[in-house]
């Protein structure tokens, strides 16, 4: 949000709610879209991101100046002039998610990093994850088969494939589950 502040000139005069979610929307497509709708715009989530930016926590990068208009602070222009180099090209864009998917993703999350096949990766000790315990990693055994077992690996890779704290871990333990056998 702060980008697209900038982008209109908020720097020097305020930029309206909508210009803003029309320049936000610019800047990447679907990240501010209904979910059921996504070549519309919602102007709830431009006004909740924001928000969120004029918060303290979050480094006060806006303030609302009337009703539907915004200015950068000084740190908010700062952050600007930085930023905006760096995402020329940058593909920032992605598909609204429902509350139900975040929630999915929040859940399966602590899961796997509570599992024993994480604890066992994260202590050094790959070679010591069974068959059984990668399989539970993904949620499935030997009665799910065929293209739901795949549909159900493939989704955690998707989802999960490029965090941090697992990125060779998933690897190891789809091959694990795919092929039958430890590492």
């Amino acid at each position: 949000m702060t980008l697209a502040v900038f982008l209109l000139g908020g720097d020097t005069k305020p930029a309206d709610l909508e210009d803003i979610a029309m320049k936000a929307n610019e800047l990447a497509p679907g990240r501010f879209a209904w979910r059921k709708y996504p070549a519309q715009i919602n102007i709830k989530y431009v006004d909740d991101s924001l928000r969120d930016a004029k918060k303290s926590k979050n480094g006060t990068y806006v303030l609302k100046s009337n009703k539907d208009e915004w200015l950068l602070t000084e740190r908010g222009l700062a952050f600007a002039r930085e930023r905006i180099q760096t995402l020329q090209g940058v593909n920032v864009s992605r598909k609204p998610m429902a509350a139900k998917e975040r929630n999915w993703l929040r859940r399966e999350r602590v899961r796997m990093l509570s599992s024993e096949a994480f604890a066992k990766f994260s202590r050094g000790n790959p070679d010591t994850i069974s068959f059984q315990e990668a399989q539970s990693f993904f949620r499935v055994d030997a009665y799910v088969t065929g293209a739901a077992r795949e549909e159900k690996l493939l989704r955690v890779m998707n989802a999960f494939g490029d965090d941090i704290q697992r990125r060779p871990l998933i690897p190891l333990l789809e091959s694990m589950t795919t092929n039958g056998r430890n590492p």
